[in-house]
């Protein structure tokens, strides 16, 4: 009775309590991978949790305003005077800004960053490597703030000069600083994108008789396609989520973007604009609005470039 007792007791989990994933029977090894796939699925969660919660406050906040004052007068309107005796609430030189603030950023950005990034994985020796490496890091730990001000001590007056404007704080200002404030992010995920291109692959376009700048561009840089696509991605989200540092080089005013011309982004619009809209107001619910509209603008890049490189992929 006492064997049958103790071979009762030593006997394994049954399937069935395994599929339920309950942890009887298991040893403390099991119990705490189990335990860890329990924690892991929680932060999951939560992540989506953040992002559905952050989805549904714009979408509550931002709706009311735009039914009030039509999509079509709120998206495409030209003039933003909120406090006027006759109030207008046109975002579109907000957006068109904010369209040419990141394309001109990312046009400057990205072919820096991707050569970069190049020259440290596949080019640059150990220790000048090194030294970049030390570079890339300290630039990522600047904060907005300090980007802006350099920008407004040394590149709008610079810009004023160079051109006899009678304001350097202007679009072009923007996107230089927009520029390289998107440098970090590009570098950093594309070097690694590059680093993880298996050797054999150049070493067989070596031994085909390609040189290695071939190699480097004809094969591990298409491999990493999806690698610098994803440090696109981050340099976009980063280059059109700013403010900061564009309302101190931009001018902060409600033009039509041109390159010289004072401008303001969506972003900077909520920033300066949100501290003294009146609770409840029209003014106050329209800035939510356009919280909704960057949400949107920001969600449909992502979704465009991901559904972009999986075309790439299954071609």
């Amino acid at each position: 009775m006492e064997r049958a007792l103790k071979h009762t007791a030593a006997a394994p989990a049954s399937p069935a309590a395994k599929e339920r994933g309950v942890p009887k029977g298991r040893s403390a090894k099991d119990l705490l991978e189990w335990l860890m796939h329990l924690i892991f699925l929680l932060c999951g969660i939560v992540a989506v949790a953040f992002v559905l919660f952050i989805s549904i406050y714009l979408i509550i906040s931002g709706v009311p305003a735009i039914r009030e004052i039509g999509l079509v007068d709120f998206l495409f309107g030209q003039t933003w005077a909120p406090t006027a005796s006759d109030p207008s609430y046109g975002i579109l030189p907000f957006i068109l800004t904010s369209i040419y603030g990141t394309a001109g950023a990312v046009v400057i950005g990205v072919p820096i960053g991707l050569m970069t990034a190049i020259f440290l994985a596949k080019v640059a020796h150990p220790r000048v490597a090194a030294v970049i490496h030390t570079a890339v890091e300290l630039l990522a730990g600047i904060p907005s703030v300090v980007y802006g001000l350099v920008g407004m001590i040394v590149l709008v007056p610079g810009i004023q000069k160079a051109f006899d404007l009678s304001s350097g704080a202007c679009l072009l200002a923007a996107i230089l600083v927009l520029a390289v404030m998107i440098l970090p992010s590009i570098i950093s995920v594309s070097e690694t994108a590059l680093r993880a291109v298996p050797e054999e692959y150049e070493q067989a376009s070596l031994a085909l008789g390609a040189t290695h700048l071939e190699t480097v561009f004809r094969v591990a840089l298409p491999a990493a396609r999806s690698g610098v696509a994803t440090a696109t991605v981050l340099g976009v989200g980063r280059a059109i989520g700013e403010a900061m540092a564009i309302i101190m080089v931009a001018g902060n005013v409600a033009n039509m973007p041109d390159i010289f011309t004072s401008v303001r982004f969506l972003t900077t619009a909520i920033a300066s604009e949100m501290s003294y809209a009146s609770v409840g107001s029209l003014h106050r619910d329209a800035l939510f609005s356009i919280g909704l509209v960057l949400f949107l603008f920001i969600m449909l890049i992502n979704v465009f470039l991901n559904v972009f490189i999986k075309r790439k992929k299954e071609n």
